[in-house]
C-alpha cells in the first residue's frame, strides 16, 4: 500500500513546480511490521530451547556447557563484577569510534583536495590497516606507558580506516555534471566541498560508520587480549580469560552475552543514525513503490 502526500502550492507562483506535485510514499502493512519482529524472536527462542534440551538430555556438566538458566543466573549474580568491566569496554569503544570519525573525515577531506597529498599519505593508512593489531600491541606497550591508552590507540587504528576509505570514495563519487555546474557558477573549492561533496558522500559515511562501530568493539576486546590487562580497570576481555582459567563457564557465557548485546546495540544505533540521515532522500533507505 502507498500513502499519498499532497504538497499543495502555497501561492499561484508555485503552480506547476515540484511543490505542487503529490508524493507517493510506500506504506508498510501492519502484518509485515509484526512479522519483522516475530520471525527473528521466534528463531531466537527456538535456538535457546534447543540449547537447553541439548544440555539437559545429554547431561552435559556446567563446566563444559551451561544451560541458558545457568548463564542468566551467573549474569545476575556476577553483575557487580561484570558491569564495571562492561563500562570500561564501552568507554574504550566509543572513545575510539568518536576519534576515528573525526580523524577519518578530516583526513579524507585533506586527501581529496590534492592528488599528490593522497599519493603521499593514503598508502601509509593502508599499511596501518593491514598490519595485525596483535603485532602492534607489544610495540605500543613499550612506547606508551598507560595500558588504557594502548587499548584506545589500537581500537582507533582499526576503526579509522573504514571511515577514511568510505569518505574518500564518497567524496570522489560526486556527479561530474554537478561539479561542472558548480564550476560554471563560480563556486569556490570550499563551497563545492560544503554544499555538494559532503552531502553526496553521506551514504558512504554511514556505511563506514556501521562498519567502524562493530570493529571498534572487536578491536577493544582483541587489544585487551593482546595487552594482557588485569585488575579493576580491565574490561570484559579480562573477565573472559579469568572465567576460562577458573572454569567458570557460566560467567564466561554471561560476558559473551554482554559483548554480543553491546555489538547489537552499536549496530542498531549506527543503523538508526544512518536511517535518520538517509531515509528522506537516498535510494538505499527508501522503499520501492512497485
Amino acid at each position: 500500500m502507498s500513502e499519498i502526500v499532497h504538497n499543495g502550492p502555497g501561492s499561484a507562483d508555485e503552480a506547476g513546480t515540484d511543490s505542487a506535485v503529490a508524493i507517493l510514499r510506500p506504506r508498510t502493512s501492519g502484518t509485515e511490521k509484526v512479522l519483522r519482529i516475530v520471525v527473528p524472536v521466534s528463531m531466537l527462542v527456538a535456538a535457546v530451547i534447543a540449547w537447553h534440551l541439548a544440555v539437559v538430555l545429554n547431561n552435559i556438566p556446567k563446566y563444559i556447557l551451561p544451560a541458558p538458566y545457568d548463564v542468566v543466573l551467573s549474569l545476575w549474580n556476577d553483575w557487580p563484577t561484570l558491569l564495571p568491566a562492561l563500562l570500561v569496554t564501552l568507554r574504550i569503544t566509543f572513545t575510539a569510534l568518536i576519534l576515528a570519525l573525526v580523524g577519518g573525515v578530516a583526513m579524507a577531506i585533506i586527501l581529496v583536495q590534492s592528488k599528490w597529498i593522497e599519493l603521499a599519505l593514503f598508502p601509509y593508512a593502508v599499511i596501518l590497516q593491514v598490519t595485525p593489531v596483535i603485532a602492534i600491541a607489544p610495540l605500543l606497550l613499550i612506547y606508551v606507558p598507560d595500558t588504557q591508552a594502548v587499548l584506545l590507540i589500537i581500537a582507533f587504528l582499526v576503526a579509522f580506516f573504514p571511515i577514511l576509505s568510505n569518505m574518500v570514495a564518497g567524496l570522489k563519487s560526486v556527479d561530474h555534471n554537478l561539479l561542472n555546474l558548480y564550476d560554471l557558477y563560480g563556486a569556490s573549492r570550499w563551497q563545492t566541498l560544503l554544499y555538494l561533496k559532503l552531502p553526496a558522500s553521506l551514504p558512504y559515511f554511514m556505511a563506514g560508520l556501521r562498519i567502524a562501530g562493530g570493529l571498534a568493539l572487536i578491536a577493544a576486546v582483541v587489544a585487551e587480549f593482546a595487552a594482557g590487562t588485569a585488575g579493576q580497570g580491565s574490561g570484559l576481555a579480562f573477565r573472559l580469560l579469568e572465567s576460562q582459567y577458573r572454569l567458570n563457564i557460566p560467567r564466561l557465557f554471561a560476558a559473551l552475552l554482554l559483548l554480543t548485546g553491546t555489538g547489537i546495540a552499536i549496530f542498531g544505533l549506527t543503523s538508526f543514525i544512518a536511517w535518520l540521515g538517509l531515509h528522506r532522500w537516498h535510494e538505499s533507505a527508501i522503499k520501492r513503490e512497485n
